[in-house]
């Protein structure tokens, strides 16, 4: 817990740096542009198909009425555009674990690790392919998940959990991918799980505070560097 809580408040300063917050602005411009992009061309298509499976249910003909009918209708449209949120939140998230990490990661070794040796146990197509997996396990226990959002006590739990996943995977293999050899990374992983799943669930719970959005991936971005740096360092001085 405590080298979580110093990682927290490493990565605040570090944030406050003007480097890190240009950083803040494109994944999150790209990914909304994307985002309202998609939506736009495919709204149309989006309504009728969810309207659609909902008539193909038992509530057909309750929805069949008049007033619920309309009511219904627009209530997809509302479902439709809350999800829009999380999908831009997480793009920006992919993005800037991909093309921002690199410049998080200079910074903060040049400041606070400036001796940690570079063994290079990671590359560029590594990352991506590490980005694309946890956006799909993410992705696909959203979907897994989403009927125990609506009707259980796990509403919070379950995005938290998720959310976790997403941030110490995304994050953990670019922060030490320059700096790490593959051995020590596959050790370090074992050896730091439960810190790196902890950080990404207070990250989860960050991301509740309004507006929190804006500056979350680089921030969390930042907190995985400390994280991952002092835990390699304290790693090699183990061994």
């Amino acid at each position: 817990m405590k080298n979580v809580v110093s990682a927290l408040v490493a990565a605040l300063g570090s944030f406050l740096h003007p480097r890190m917050l240009m950083l803040v602005i494109w994944p999150l411009l790209v990914a909304t542009v994307l985002w309202l992009g998609v939506a736009i061309f495919f709204w149309g298509s989006w309504i009728n198909e969810l309207t659609g499976m909902l008539q193909s249910t038992s509530m057909q003909q309750w929805l069949a009425q008049g007033f619920l009918a309309v009511a219904a209708h627009y209530l997809i449209g509302i479902v439709l555009a809350l999800l829009i949120f999380p999908a831009i939140y997480v793009t920006a998230l992919l993005i800037t674990a991909t093309f921002g990490m690199p410049a998080m990661v200079d910074h903060v070794a040049r400041r606070h690790y400036p001796d940690l040796e570079l063994k290079k146990g990671g590359s560029f197509s590594g990352s991506l392919w590490n980005a694309l997996i946890a956006t799909f396990v993410y992705c696909a226990g959203w979907v897994a998940t989403l009927p125990l959002w609506l009707f259980s006590p796990f509403a919070l739990v379950l995005p938290i959990a998720l959310m976790a996943y997403l941030n110490q995977r995304l994050f953990r293999y670019d922060a030490l991918a320059g700096h790490a050899s593959r051995e020590e990374y596959d050790l370090l992983i074992r050896r730091s799980s439960g810190r790196l799943y902890l950080l990404g669930a207070v990250s989860g719970l960050l991301q509740l505070l309004p507006l929190a959005g804006f500056f979350l991936p680089v921030y969390v971005g930042l907190a995985y560097t400390h994280l991952c740096l002092s835990e390699l360092k304290a790693l090699r001085a183990a061994s």
